[in-house]
């Protein structure tokens, strides 16, 4: 029940909103001059993503944006977190921009702010476009450079509605997943490749927050990071030191540098590549930020595994533990550790939790509804530890649940549903799920406690 969630702890003007991310719904790949991604790639190439799914259609956002939007109208949402398509901007990543391409996400910003919803703006989630990868990619500095002229023509057309902006959304996943273990988009496994692209996705980051700057004033500029509370095995030193390790690789390799600590020595001694350092660079990539974004999904036990691949850290699976249907474990505690480590180790000024949510198997009942009760109990127990966190002094300004809509859902295809909404993607019908009425529900009741108070 949504009594569960302490709403008084939240401030009056919380952002309740919903993500998503371009290639995830958009569709229209090749529709209005836009240029193929890495991802396009990657789901094109045989046995990569389950069920051999990709994102030519997805939830075609591309041609019902509308109709979302009304959906959030529907669910009582002030905020919304989309994010750009780089190749439908840039199609070449760099030199000629696509009017076509920014006319759309201008008549969504219109389209939102008509609704009372506060777009919030990622400038990367992921889609690199293919004629950059073949230039080297991330890997590569000119891509962090092509990156920050990419955001400078983003925020000088919307900058005067747009003020939230994020600069890239789960660097790790692009820099791990991506170019570490093949899983994602481009498919690399090369540790030398990875740990560059890590280094030139945090330059980017900086750079492009400069960008943001210079273009549009009042900017708010944030970054988004995927963390997970990291637990040993055992109390062995091995395993504690491999959680040490573990931690290095998913949170503070992330964190310190953005917060003008540097890269951690111990994390450079693991890897054992050289960084492609300039001088100056460490200050552009700790570009002052206003705000600090928190993606949380599950935790992590890991035992130590010196002849395993970096960072030498097994992931442990735990008996007797609830987990989602993507096999993750389930613990809403993680999401309050997190926020206080931020508060309270990383100085955070302000933050918002820009991902959480769960895939379960949903089904469509003879009625045309879809009851999710898995996802309602982990939907209200994640924002009570976060009010929970809120009320011992995480500056908390917001939640964006993952996802409104069911999509495509990276390696998985389309048989992992995070959305609130559930799509039927023979047809494209929209139904919202008990969880969405849920969580319209708490908006709606965090927003009577405000004017009760007022």
């Amino acid at each position: 029940m949504s009594d569960a969630i302490d709403l008084a702890a939240l401030p009056h003007d919380f952002r309740w909103g919903t993500a998503t991310s371009a290639y995830q719904i958009e569709g229209a790949v090749a529709e209005d001059g836009r240029s193929p991604s890495i991802w396009d790639t990657f789901s094109h190439t045989p046995g990569k993503i389950d069920n051999d799914d990709h994102g030519d259609t997805a939830c075609d956002h591309y041609h019902r944006w509308r109709a979302d939007v009304a959906l959030m109208s529907r669910l009582g949402l002030n905020a919304y977190r989309l994010s750009i398509a780089w190749p439908r901007v840039m199609p070449d990543g760099d030199g000629l921009v696509n009017p076509k391409g920014l006319d759309f996400y201008d008549e969504l910003i219109d389209g939102l702010l008509a609704a009372g919803i506060t777009p919030s703006v990622t400038l990367y989630h992921w889609d690199l476009p293919q004629a950059l990868q073949d230039r080297g990619g991330w890997p590569e500095r000119e891509t962090a450079e092509h990156f920050a002229a990419y955001a400078s023509v983003v925020a000088e057309r919307l900058g005067d509605r747009v003020s939230h902006w994020t600069t890239l959304n789960e660097p790790s996943c692009s820099a791990w997943i991506g170019h570490l273990e093949g899983k994602m988009a481009p498919g690399l496994t090369d540790l030398t490749a990875a740990v560059r692209a890590s280094y030139h996705l945090l330059l980017g980051h900086g750079l492009s927050a400069q960008a943001i700057r210079a273009a549009t004033s009042g900017a708010e500029v944030g970054i988004v990071n995927n963390l997970s509370t990291v637990f040993p095995a055992s109390d062995s030193p091995e395993d504690e030191a491999a959680a040490r390790r573990h931690d290095g690789h998913v949170n503070r390799w992330w964190l310190d540098p953005v917060h003008g600590r540097g890269f951690p020595a111990d994390m450079r001694e693991v890897y054992g590549v050289d960084l492609p350092e300039r001088p100056g660079d460490l200050d552009i990539i700790a570009a002052p930020l206003d705000w600090l974004g928190l993606n949380y999904y599950f935790p992590a036990t890991v035992a130590d595994d010196p002849a395993g691949p970096v960072p030498h850290a097994r992931s442990v699976r735990r008996p007797d533990v609830t987990r989602t249907g993507m096999d993750w474990e389930i613990d809403a505690s993680g999401i309050e550790t997190l926020l206080l480590r931020l508060t309270h180790e990383y100085g955070a000024r302000k933050l918002y939790v820009t991902e959480n949510g769960s895939a379960f198997p949903d089904t469509v009942g003879p009625d045309g509804t879809v009851d999710d009760p898995e996802r309602q109990d982990y939907l209200v127990g994640h924002l009570a530890a976060c009010a929970s966190a809120a009320r011992k002094g995480a500056p908390l300004a917001g939640y964006f649940a993952w996802s409104l809509l069911d999509n495509f859902e990276w390696a998985y295809g389309y048989a992992k549903r995070f959305g609130l909404v559930h799509v039927d993607y023979a047809t494209q019908a929209r139904t919202i799920k008990g969880s969405g009425h849920r969580y319209a529900d708490i908006v709606r009741a965090h927003g009577e406690l405000g004017r009760g108070a007022a």
